[in-house]
């Protein structure tokens, strides 16, 4: 073997020695050489063996190798993502997608904003059919680097071919906010026409801020412009307006603003335009003046009550407050149209309480008109149509025919105010009614007619005792005094009366000043023979009192004593300590020691006295105290009064008793020898219980009060 190699190394040697050493005709390069090398090596290497893995065990043993080479060139260079893509894709064509998807999140651990290794990865969800996760690796892709738009370009394209619209409009509106190129604006706005949603407010916008942003204000103005013709007034949105305004502000056109927020609050549903006044407000407060401020709080305050009048129609405090406003800052043909929404809400249910306010719209609204406005003739109209509203069969409303009668008179037409009175009259008469006609004939001294609408007013309500009055006082006052002594005494004559004391009263009062001393005292004498009531009495007195004569006195006493004997059968005792002590009151200032002696005597006894309860079911409530007035005139209760002396008397000398029982025997008192002992000295209340049935009967219920008093 060594000479076999010994004799190759000679014959090398002796073919590498060059014999001809001219140069050659065609000259080869270095670089043909190695290119010529390495074309001749991958020629003469083989092909590598077909393998082929017919068991689950070589398939294993296959997988650990390629890992292992894998893991192998990673743990080299982990900044290589090719391998990292290798790998992945290798474990993907296994259809091993839980790996592949961990070694993926490991190469982005290593390097989160490569581009291919986020494409890659989103690729693979998607050839394996998994939307949530492919959806969930463009989100975090274009979180973190929303500025490749090839991202996004992936992610709208995925979601539209998925047929989910809605999500890839919301894909592109993410986009927008980073206000991408120009080709990403027409790529949205091919989208939207693809799905024919050209009615979109943001693609307006959007369209009018690119438009903005490279310096084409005309162009973008007229975006708006066509946005808002666009919609027209029945699909108008605040954004729009909003931002309309703003481009607007941005321009420096401060007046163009204003306009176009008072063009949108006059036509945007008051509850779809808060961002609107939030706006306008502040714009307001930047750039307007006092008067510019206020105009934005009365719209609010208006959109305010355009929204409690919305929700409930028939709050009509929610109306008054809204005409007040709108009356304070509008034209007369504003006023009137909320004035006729206002007054169209008719109560539904025809009873007066439910009217009562609603009333009050168009009494406001004639007022309105007469006084604001100066326009006769509509007002008339307003009344008029007020008039024919209202149920007058089951109801009216008496001012608002004295409100139409008054204006007519204002405008100096006589005959339709008393026409109208008329028809109130017949139509529905009233109180009210009639009286604010009387009143008006008395302002324009028609006495004529007063005496008959007093007369129809009496044949109407014959009992109303302030009628008559009035009737009488003015007959008083026209000097026909014969004539209102017989109304006086028609008025008295009435089977029913509401207020028949006053009617009385006032008949005394007028023969009183007309100096008729006789006719009143006769006056006093039928009244007393209807009433014995202690006022009457003490009037009647009073009245002789203040009558001037020699004898004032004597007839005003013998008034006091009449009344005395007179009310001694009164149940109501009160009355008759009234009388008593207004009679005291008499002789304390006019009257002798004796006359004031006797009446002092007349005066009773006030007691306390108890009485059973008994309960609504029969049974027994226990007891309450009363007072109880017994008069020493009535000869029935003297026998009373003189028990009730004794047993005062025996509880005095009781006392006394144990205040003497520590002086000598001689000194000590007999109670023996006091008229009560025969019954005070029982101490037993049980034996003098039993005693009370021994007494004839009308001294029953005042021993009942002695053994109470000797209980206390």
């Amino acid at each position: 073997w060594t000479w076999q190699a010994g004799g190759k190394e000679k014959d090398l040697k002796r073919l590498m020695d060059v014999k001809n050493k001219a140069p050659a005709e065609v000259q080869i390069t270095a670089e043909q050489l190695l290119r010529e090398a390495k074309e001749r090596e991958l020629e003469l290497l083989p092909p590598p063996p077909k393998q082929k893995i017919t068991d689950q065990e070589e398939l294993n043993d296959y997988k650990l190798r390629k890992r292992k080479s894998f893991e192998d060139n990673i743990r080299k260079n982990r900044t290589v993502i090719s391998n990292w893509i290798k790998y992945a894709q290798w474990e993907e064509s296994l259809k091993e997608i839980q790996r592949a998807r961990s070694i993926y999140e490991r190469a982005l651990d290593v390097d989160h904003r490569n581009i291919t290794l986020w494409l890659k990865y989103a690729e693979m969800e998607m050839k394996s059919r998994q939307v949530n996760h492919a959806r969930n690796i463009w989100d975090r892709a274009i979180t973190i680097l929303p500025r490749v738009n090839q991202f996004w370009y992936k992610y709208t394209y995925m979601e539209e071919m998925l047929g989910n619209i809605a999500g890839c409009r919301q894909v592109f509106e993410r986009w927008m906010e980073w206000e991408p190129e120009e080709q990403a604006w027409h790529s949205y706005i091919n989208f939207e026409l693809r799905y024919k949603e050209v009615e979109k407010v943001k693609n307006w916008i959007k369209y009018a801020r690119f438009e903005e942003k490279h310096g084409y204000i005309a162009h973008g103005r007229k975006v708006y412009e066509r946005a808002v013709e666009f919609f027209g007034e029945e699909h108008v949105d605040e954004n729009l307006f909003v931002a309309f305004a703003r481009f607007e502000e941005t321009q420096k056109e401060f007046e163009r603003v204003r306009v176009i927020y008072k063009y949108a609050l006059d036509r945007i549903p008051k509850h779809q335009a808060q961002e609107l006044f939030k706006n306008y407000t502040m714009f307001e407060k930047k750039f307007g003046d006092r008067r510019g401020i206020e105009d934005v709080i009365v719209s609010k305050r208006r959109f305010q009550y355009e929204e409690e009048v919305k929700a409930n129609p028939h709050n009509y405090d929610a109306w008054f407050d809204y005409l007040r406003l709108v009356e304070s800052d509008a034209d007369a043909d504003t006023v009137r149209d909320v004035y006729e929404r206002a007054i169209a809400n008719i109560p539904p249910i025809q009873e007066k309480r439910h009217w009562r306010r609603y009333i009050y719209l168009w009494i406001n609204y004639g007022l309105y008109e007469e006084l604001e406005v100066k326009d006769p003739e509509r007002t008339r109209q307003v009344y008029q149509a007020c008039l024919e509203l209202i149920p007058h069969k089951k109801f009216t409303f008496a001012k608002i025919w004295l409100l139409f009668a008054q204006f007519e008179i204002r405008q100096k037409n006589l005959q339709a105010a008393r026409k109208i009175m008329g028809t109130a009259i017949g139509k529905c008469p009233k109180n009210k009614l009639l009286k604010g006609y009387i009143e008006l004939e008395l302002q324009l001294r028609e006495f004529d007619r007063c005496r008959k609408l007093y007369e129809k007013y009496l044949e109407f309500t014959p009992e109303n005792c302030t009628t008559w009055i009035k009737f009488a006082e003015l007959e008083t006052i026209l000097g026909d005094i014969e004539r209102a002594r017989a109304i006086f005494e028609l008025a008295i004559g009435q089977p029913r009366l509401d207020m028949p004391e006053v009617l009385w009263k006032s008949y005394i009062d007028f023969e009183i000043e007309q100096e008729e001393f006789e006719n009143t005292r006769n006056l006093y004498k039928r009244l007393l023979q209807r009433t014995q009531h202690v006022k009457v009495w003490i009037s009647y007195a009073k009245f002789e009192l203040s009558v001037d004569g020699p004898d004032r006195l004597q007839k005003c006493r013998q008034i006091y004593e009449e009344a005395n004997r007179s009310m001694r059968n009164c149940e109501e005792k009160e009355e008759r300590l009234m009388l008593l002590e207004s009679w005291r009151d008499f002789e304390k200032e006019f009257g002798t020691d004796s006359t004031g002696e006797r009446v002092r005597k007349l005066l009773p006894e006030k007691v306390k006295k108890r009485r059973k309860l008994t309960a609504e079911d029969g049974s027994d409530a226990g007891w309450e105290e009363y007072y109880d007035y017994i008069f020493p005139e009535d000869a029935a209760n003297q026998p009373n009064l003189k028990l009730l002396a004794m047993a005062k008397m025996w509880k005095k000398q009781q006392v006394i008793k144990e205040d003497d029982e520590t002086l000598p025997e001689n000194k000590r008192l007999n109670l023996r020898q006091t008229p009560m002992w025969n019954i005070c000295h029982i101490k037993d209340i049980q034996v003098l219980t039993n005693l009370k049935t021994q007494i004839w009967v009308a001294m029953a219920r005042e021993v009942e009060q002695v053994i109470y008093y000797l209980q206390g």
